[in-house]
């Protein structure tokens, strides 16, 4: 025979509520109580037995723990109890049934996996997007494996999160679930001004002349605020008078965000965090310098400055008169072994160009030395007087050389050539004519010649950033 008890409360001795029945919600604490079934006065079933199984309340009813109670026994649900309250930013070990948000933007750090029996469970995700740059390391316990290996995991994508589930001691912890579509409500940067064109991700804003970097939004990836840039200033012109040496390139500055993906030149200065730029929702006044006209004096026709926020590049510096003049990269000096200006004046890291070379010789075989170029010192008159070397880079998805330093002038010889990114060529008198202005918007240098004027090409600044 069934026994039924019909109650709306049972308590035990010390007076707890070890069962109570409210309306439709039914809630159990407490001792023990042995019958086949509890009813409550309506009739409703507060627990029934049928064979082996126990069933809790009926149907429509709500079972809550009383507050201050516990369960076990009942197992988990495949899911895990994320750690909200405790953000990682440094190597840790995890527990059964956690989920936690790994910040690794201080640093690449470990998760230790806890010592696995079958059915546990850690999760973990990218708190911050980060993981791209700074890895997240998954270590098993001792001799235990992840994936049917013994050694460690690397969590190495941006926004990465996955599911670790213990199976036995043959695969160790198995990946359940593995997201990378980084569902984010994430911003990135808006910008307009200068000329805007489109690479991949990334937008590029090309200025030639004077304007305004406008932000309107900033990306919630902080490091994606450092944008990438190259601010080039304008070369420097020759200086009228004897044989004279080629105008340095204007100063050469670069900095490529990994965020941003292209060949740079060997002048990024990433790696040094005083040259990046982290843009913030303002306006950002742009000069892109002159090149230098012949005057009457070496600072006359030195190139000018171009600058973009805190990162200024110097003008090359001009030809002899009868040493070359200082600057991004210095200027040529003049037949008759007078040194050549010197570059990266006044001085960064990476240096933004090179010396000017030193002139050669008088009498019928005169020559001025070569104008320094961002990538290489200017030759001296002994080797012709060949402009230096500019740099090569593709932020404007074009591999592009630029900031090449003008070609010495001669007398009795083959003029210097100008350097390898907008240089001018030398002129060899008395037909000095064929001196050449440096190319505008690359730095390069002018020409040297005798009694040639020639003027230094103009600078330009380029900004590259994520966008989508």
């Amino acid at each position: 025979m069934t026994s039924k008890i019909k109650v709306d409360n049972i308590e035990n001795q010390c007076g707890g509520a070890v069962v109570t029945k409210c309306g439709g919600t039914t809630t159990i604490t407490g001792s023990v109580v042995k019958s086949n079934a509890i009813q409550a006065s309506d009739g409703g079933n507060l627990v029934s037995q049928s064979g082996t199984t126990i069933t809790l309340g009926a149907s429509g009813d709500t079972i809550n723990l009383a507050s201050g109670a516990s369960q076990s026994g009942f197992g988990r649900t495949g899911t895990v109890d994320w750690q909200t309250g405790s953000i990682k930013t440094s190597t840790f070990t995890a527990a059964n049934g956690e989920g936690y948000f790994a910040n690794t933007s201080g640093g690449a750090f470990t998760m230790n996996l806890p010592a696995g029996t079958a059915g546990n469970i850690v999760s973990v995700v990218d708190y911050t997007n980060t993981f791209q740059t700074n890895n997240l390391t998954i270590t098993p316990n001792g001799s235990q494996k992840i994936g049917g290996t013994n050694s460690s995991a690397t969590l190495s994508t941006e926004g990465q999160s996955v599911t670790l589930v213990y199976v036995d001691d043959t695969e160790g912890w198995k990946n359940t679930m593995d997201s990378t579509s980084n569902i984010t409500g994430r911003t990135f940067v808006a910008a307009t001004g200068g000329t805007i064109t489109t690479s991949g991700n990334c937008k590029i804003h090309t200025f030639t002349g004077p304007g305004s970097f406008c932000v309107s939004a900033i990306s919630s990836v902080a490091e994606e605020n450092n944008v990438s840039y190259l601010v080039i200033a304008g070369g420097g012109a020759n200086y009228n008078g004897n044989p004279v040496g080629g105008g340095g390139a204007g100063g050469y500055r670069e900095i490529k965000n990994p965020a941003t993906p292209y060949t740079a030149s060997p002048l990024d200065g990433y790696s040094t965090p005083a040259n990046r730029v982290a843009v913030t929702v303002t306006a950002f006044p742009i000069t892109v310098g002159g090149g230098g006209t012949p005057g009457p004096s070496l600072a006359a026709a030195k190139g000018s400055n171009s600058v973009f926020s805190t990162i200024t590049s110097t003008g090359g510096g001009a030809s002899g008169n009868p040493a070359g003049g200082p600057g991004g990269s210095g200027g040529g000096g003049t037949q008759g072994s007078h040194p050549g200006g010197s570059g990266n004046t006044p001085p960064v890291s990476p240096p933004q160009g090179n010396n000017g070379g030193t002139g050669y010789g008088g009498g019928s075989d005169q020559r001025g030395g070569g104008g320094g170029g961002a990538g290489t010192v200017g030759c001296s008159g002994t080797c012709s007087g060949n402009g230096g070397n500019g740099a090569t880079s593709s932020i404007n998805a074009t591999p592009t050389t630029r900031a090449g330093g003008g070609g010495g002038g001669t007398e009795g010889n083959p003029a210097g050539n100008g350097g390898p990114g907008g240089g001018g060529n030398g002129g060899q008198y008395p037909s000095c004519s064929s001196a050449t202005n440096g190319t505008d918007n690359t730095g390069g240098g002018a020409g040297g010649g005798y009694s040639a004027r020639k003027n230094g090409g103009s600078g330009i600044v380029i900004i590259r950033y994520k966008f989508q």
